[in-house]
């Protein structure tokens, strides 16, 4: 079932794909009339445990059966314990939650400017990366090279300056050029930009750390999309040994239900303080217990491992099939670029995918395909995913 743009009441921010999905249930999605399509998107990196995981559900009906919302006027247990889960698996201090990555990353940029503040700097900068996506909202998007995104919105560009990504010596030099610097913002791999990581893979994420650190900077990751296992770790820094003074994660935080949150460490630990800062429902009772259970069963099964082992085996049969037609693969874990030839036309190919291989997938980055599946896919369905994936891309470049 489609809606006509012409008789629908939303507000044309989006150009959707002419289907509706009536439930889901893991890795799949179904249509009203229960044709089953394989998601390899997951709501864009959301759907971590795939589609209605049964102790979320469950979780989600206690407790919305229970209390959803009282504000941050008063205590919430649930919040407590979903704060110590997170900080826990991320090793920093403390917790703020919003609503959406883009809000975490508005709060990050905050702690920023008052930490340029509190240095007496009265136009702090952050360096950002090129190709770099960090939200919506007009901060957030201002950090945001995506011009798509960018384009008639007055920018704050004064605030920024932008790099390129996994290039050291770019961010070495603009310290030498620029005054009233407080912090780096990067993404550990560039999701909307065309899943690009660094040449020198994680450990770039070590030599930002060491020159924020000889400049008193904050060490800012923007784990939104990489975060909640999506590598194969809990959160993509921890495959090296970098630590930020800020990390802002949400998507798979809670599985489909919208919560983001930014924590802190470090030079950032004490940077908020009583009305710094607020979110009427920044972590219900309702998010905070999703959040909870999410982390219970990343931290206690083999989900994570599963993401690295499904991944590996993901990149290297689609490696093999389509190596000679140009094609290669990047990432880590599920979250998987399969890069085509530049020169190839991607506009179709994600309507092709769903019609003729009942397959969800996303292009980015212009010639990338992006595939982000549940970190929980079985070996049945990776199998799937390759063979219906090589398929469409034999016939596209054929």
């Amino acid at each position: 079932m489609s809606v006509s743009a012409a008789h629908s009441y939303i507000m044309p921010t989006y150009s959707p794909q002419p289907i509706s999905f009536s439930r889901g249930e893991g890795s799949w999605l179904y249509t009203a009339d229960n044709t089953p399509y394989l998601d390899a998107l997951t709501g864009i990196a959301v759907c971590g445990l795939g589609h209605c995981h049964p102790q979320v559900t469950e979780a989600i009906q206690q407790q919305a059966a229970t209390l959803v919302h009282t504000s941050n006027l008063f205590q919430i247990e649930w919040q407590e314990k979903a704060a110590e889960a997170l900080c826990t698996a991320a090793g920093m201090d403390s917790v703020f939650f919003a609503n959406s990555g883009a809000e975490a990353n508005e709060a990050a940029l905050k702690m920023a400017r008052l930490y340029g503040h509190n240095k007496g700097y009265p136009h702090p900068k952050v360096i950002v990366m090129e190709r770099s996506f960090h939200g919506r909202t007009l901060l957030s998007v201002s950090a945001t090279a995506n011009p798509k995104a960018r384009e008639g919105f007055f920018t704050l560009d004064d605030d920024f300056i932008r790099v390129p990504f996994g290039d050291i010596e770019a961010i070495k030099k603009a310290a030498t050029e620029h005054q009233q610097i407080t912090a780096v913002l990067l993404e550990p791999i560039q999701g909307e930009g065309g899943l690009n990581t660094a040449k020198d893979g994680f450990s770039y994420l070590e030599q930002v750390q060491a020159v924020c650190d000889q400049n008193d900077w904050l060490f800012m990751l923007d784990e939104v999309q990489t975060g909640n296992g999506r590598t194969g770790q809990y959160f993509a820094h921890q495959h090296s040994s970098a630590k930020p003074d800020v990390l802002t994660t949400a998507k798979g935080l809670g599985n489909g239900f919208p919560i983001g949150a930014c924590m802190v460490r470090g030079r950032a630990r004490d940077l908020f303080q009583v009305g710094s800062h607020g979110s009427t429902y920044g972590g219900t009772p309702l998010g905070s217990r999703v959040v909870h259970t999410v982390y219970t069963l990343l931290s206690q099964t083999d989900i994570m491992q599963n993401a690295a082992i499904e991944g590996d085996y993901i990149q290297n049969n689609l490696t093999d099939e389509l190596k000679s037609l140009g094609v290669s693969t990047r990432g880590y874990g599920m979250m998987i670029g399969v890069v085509l030839p530049e020169a190839t036309d991607c506009s179709t190919l994600v309507d092709e995918a769903r019609r003729t291989e009942q397959l969800i997938i996303n292009v980015t980055g212009s010639h990338v395909v992006r595939l982000l599946p549940p970190l929980n896919l079985a070996r049945s369905e990776s199998d799937q995913l390759i063979e219906r994936l090589s398929r469409l891309i034999k016939n596209k470049l054929a």
